[in-house]
């Protein structure tokens, strides 16, 4: 069974630094590009960074410079640094794939910035 396990959310003031990770079982990442996405209260699920599997990345515009994507294949973990973070940034951050041609995320974990 493939499974996503994201980790890494909590409550951190504005300014403040946090690294989500997650971790993908039952298959391997090595050849699979890899986004995290997040949803806001009330709003839509929005994409925030991917990272393919020749290690390129992209990030939508409100995040660039401030979050960075990043994957390590021998653990098989995805890792999403976020720094400055902004209350705009409180959300739950989910991982995503595709296998298989199927979607597949992981529960979230929550993100909360405020003071």
């Amino acid at each position: 069974q493939v499974q996503l396990v994201e980790t890494g959310g909590g409550l951190v003031q504005p300014g403040g630094s946090l690294r989500l990770s997650c971790v993908t079982s039952g298959v391997s990442v090595t050849q699979s590009a890899m986004d995290w996405y997040r949803q806001a209260p009330g709003k839509q699920r929005e994409l925030v960074a991917t990272i393919q599997s020749s290690f390129a990345a992209k990030y939508i515009e409100s995040v660039e410079g401030r979050f960075t994507i990043s994957r390590d294949n021998s653990k098989n973990t995805i890792y999403l640094q976020m720094d400055n973070l902004k209350p705009e940034d409180t959300a739950v951050y989910y991982c995503h794939r595709i296998y298989a041609g199927m979607d597949l995320w992981g529960k979230g974990t929550l993100v909360t910035v405020s003071s």
